[in-house]
């Protein structure tokens, strides 16, 4: 997975000062996270399904092995093929020799975060195929060259004027001249491009939103219908897929769809829930002749039995994103990552390396928000702490960092040396603040930068432990 979450800071400066990418992230913030709490309150089961949904992945990832071996199992005995893929490079290896196999030259392909993750459209691509994304998030940024900056909403960083301008330089070799400019049209557009590329792929490749071992059936919950038109016409279907997305029964799956669409949406359930087993049978109108599953582990198994575990139930539906303030104030590509979010501040340490990635487990508020909205209990703001720890244990944060921490750990042995200077601290910064609004605008030096973007309320005349010693004295005079 190529990361440049090194530029971290430079890339959350930029997005800061760009006036299109912060109305995007407003109407993000005021949408997505309103229409889930408005789903969650009129399902007054939703907390009873999160803890079973918890306990169903807990249970899968205690017995992984045994799951993965009966649903490969179940595929080949249904007429399909199972390939497991230790690392990124051997699954894009896989799926390149599959569409040789066939002499494909165009696919298509649904949208799939792990296909992203492994860099596999590029891939194809640099091997002579025409790979199409359909989803049509996922086909702008393409078009764009760009990474998707939201799981699922690829493009919610472009305003529809941008779309329009990428429609009108990539489309006007196949015949469209015309700018335009309403989105219902724009949409017609893509889908008369797109549909072309449907009825005439070799090869169609999908993610899954879940596997079910029992019966060896893939999962896809969408909402455009790409994925079906992906899956169905092609004669060959390439399932990439994570290891972690093994669930052991339908019925259990029926736990996850009404989960994931509420915590992505606030819909009751997504316009399309497809479930795919094997290839077509003989009495079957349509479907693919053949039908391949590429199981991708690259860092998952590492994570199995250590606090990173609980990352592994995460079923991709976006909910940490739009509830965390600073993903909705920088917005996904800031990250360098394919993910984003708190949830890619975990994730993309493990898939690349913590030294390029250091930078995005500071990324946090800690508020918390990532992880009481998350749909499987994952505890976010832990894992965040955990590759803080880590970053600290390696010697990769700065020396600043270090001796303001050795610092701050010799105030807190020395009581009354901590309150002396944090009485002179108030003070100092009473100094600066505006007494009309009650705010800090600007502090000197370095610490400028602090409030560029942020409020930062003038502190009150007194230190917390003056406040509570005269509080103390003032119940004990009461009591007496």
């Amino acid at each position: 997975m190529q990361v440049n979450s090194k530029d971290f800071i430079p890339l959350v400066n930029l997005a800061l000062d760009n006036n299109s990418l912060q109305a995007s992230l407003g109407m993000l913030g005021k949408g997505l996270s309103f229409k889930r709490t408005a789903a969650v309150a009129d399902f007054p089961e939703f907390d009873q399904l999160r803890d079973e949904a918890r306990d169903i992945k807990d249970h899968c990832l205690q017995y992984l092995d045994i799951y993965l071996m009966k649903f490969e199992e179940q595929v080949t005995n249904k007429g399909g093929h199972v390939h497991w893929a230790s690392n990124e490079g051997e699954a894009r290896e896989i799926v390149l020799s599959l569409c040789q196999a066939e002499n494909a030259r165009t696919i298509t392909k649904s949208k799939s975060m792990v296909t992203e993750e492994i860099d596999l459209v590029p891939f194809l691509e640099d091997h002579g195929l025409d790979a199409v994304e359909t989803d049509l998030g996922e086909y702008i940024i393409q078009l764009r060259g760009e990474r998707p900056s939201h799981i699922i909403a690829p493009a919610v960083h472009l305003s529809k004027s941008q779309v329009a301008d990428t429609f009108f330089d990539q489309h006007s070799n196949l015949g469209f001249n015309e700018k335009l400019t309403e989105r219902v049209d724009l949409v017609g557009e893509a889908r008369q491009v797109l549909r072309e590329k449907f009825l005439g792929a070799d090869v169609g490749i999908s993610g899954a939103n879940f596997l079910v071992a029992d019966t060896g059936t893939i999962v896809l919950v969408t909402n455009e219908g790409n994925a079906e038109l992906t899956t169905a016409i092609p004669e060959t279907h390439i399932v990439v897929t994570g290891i972690e997305k093994i669930i052991p029964t339908l019925e259990d799956a029926s736990t996850f769809i009404r989960l994931l669409a509420r915590s992505a949406v606030g819909a009751e359930i997504s316009a399309y829930t497809s479930f795919i087993t094997g290839p077509r049978r003989e009495e079957d109108q349509d479907g693919p002749k053949n039908f391949h599953v590429v199981l991708v582990d690259n860092g998952r198994s590492e994570m199995l039995g250590t606090e990173l575990q609980d990352m592994l139930r995460c079923i991709r539906c976006s909910a940490c994103l739009n509830h965390c303030p600073v993903y909705l104030s920088i917005g996904g590509h800031a990250y360098g990552s394919v993910y984003s979010g708190p949830m890619g501040a975990v994730l993309t340490p493990q898939f690349s390396r913590l030294e390029e990635a250091k930078q995005l487990p500071n990324a946090s508020t800690f508020c918390g928000r990532c992880e009481s909205v998350c749909p499987v209990h994952i505890p976010l703001p832990k894992l965040m702490r955990h590759w803080r720890n880590k970053e600290f244990e390696a010697g990769l944060n700065p020396l600043s960092m270090r001796w303001g921490l050795r610092a701050w750990a010799l105030l807190n042995r020395h009581p009354l040396l901590q309150h002396m200077l944090a009485s002179l601290g108030i003070r100092i910064l009473g100094l600066f603040g505006n007494k009309a609004t009650g705010y800090i605008i600007k502090l000197p030096g370095l610490a400028g930068n602090w409030t560029k973007d942020r409020d930062f309320r003038t502190p009150p005349s007194t230190t917390f432990m003056s406040q509570w010693k005269t509080m103390q004295k003032n119940r004990q005079k009461k009591e007496v």
